[in-house]
């Protein structure tokens, strides 16, 4: 049974999560407040109508409970404007109880039943004493939640090794893993200062053309092996896997670059390719 449901998302460039429209006429860019495991909160629609399929759930939708009115977006906004006392005060309490922590932001749900604030350590702290102080200076339900680096890094933002904003605060929505053997597949240097980011962890962009260099990798010779040309059998010494060519040594004195599609391990391949062309020509 299909069920209509939208993409909504609570800060720029969140996750996106889908619930139900619960028979409300919801278009892109209205305000919503719905129900989630951090409380009342107010959220964007970020897509149109859809029609999710029971298989397609990973649980059940919850609805969207009314479109925003401009007492809950006041609101919001006041929770906002508080973000900065907050995080000044707490701020202040860490110090005073020596943690290593190093605190991100901070967030009210809408109505202001609980106070949600984020940072990140090295390992586990002990912050029930910094609680008790923050219930006693606010006087609601203080939570305390430790983000990974990455999600430390989205919060705070910066400049990457290629000059440009950080691809987590300019459009990346969710972390997918990157793993040292994308960094292999792309022969690039393992040195961590040179595929590190910000974060301390493997550069995102290091995925974005992995596939590419899979798919090229597996259609090309290994450096050192024996591969023929138009010109003879010899040996690659190099690849050069944006040009996607390979360079090709007859001897000490001889070397010449192909196109991939140029070599092969198999003399049959290029005599077949010459005579192919011999016939255009």
């Amino acid at each position: 049974m299909p069920h209509s449901a939208v993409a909504i998302q609570f800060k720029y460039l969140g996750k996106k999560y889908y619930f139900s429209t619960n028979q409300l006429d919801l278009k892109r860019k209205d305000y919503v407040v719905v129900e989630t495991i951090r409380g009342l909160e107010l959220g964007e629609v970020i897509s149109d109508i859809i029609q999710l399929e029971d298989d397609e759930l990973v649980s059940p939708l919850k609805p969207v409970l009314r479109l925003a009115t401009t007492e809950d977006i006041e609101q919001f906004k006041k929770n906002m404007t508080d973000q900065d006392h907050i995080m000044d005060l707490t701020q202040s309490l860490v110090q005073k109880h020596h943690l290593d922590m190093k605190l991100l932001y901070s967030e009210y749900t809408l109505d202001r039943s609980k106070l949600i604030i984020y940072f990140t350590a090295d390992g586990r702290v002990d912050f029930r004493e910094l609680v008790k102080d923050l219930a006693n200076e606010f006087h609601v339900r203080i939570e305390l939640r430790q983000v990974g680096a990455r999600d430390g890094a989205k919060a705070i933002g910066g400049i990457g090794p290629c000059g440009l904003q950080t691809c987590c605060t300019t459009f990346l929505r969710e972390f997918e893993p990157v793993s040292i053997k994308m960094a292999k597949n792309q022969s690039l240097s393992l040195n961590p200062a040179n595929i590190s980011g910000l974060c301390g962890k493997l550069l995102c962009c290091i995925r974005y053309e992995n596939e590419n260099y899979k798919d090229f990798k597996a259609e090309t010779p290994n450096v050192n092996s024996l591969v023929w040309t138009k010109d003879g059998q010899g040996k690659v010494t190099k690849i050069n896997y944006s040009e996607q060519s390979v360079t090709v040594m007859f001897n000490a004195d001889d070397q010449r670059t192909y196109h991939i599609d140029e070599v092969s391990k198999n003399k049959e391949d290029i005599d077949i390719e010459q005579e192919l062309s011999a016939l255009e020509d």
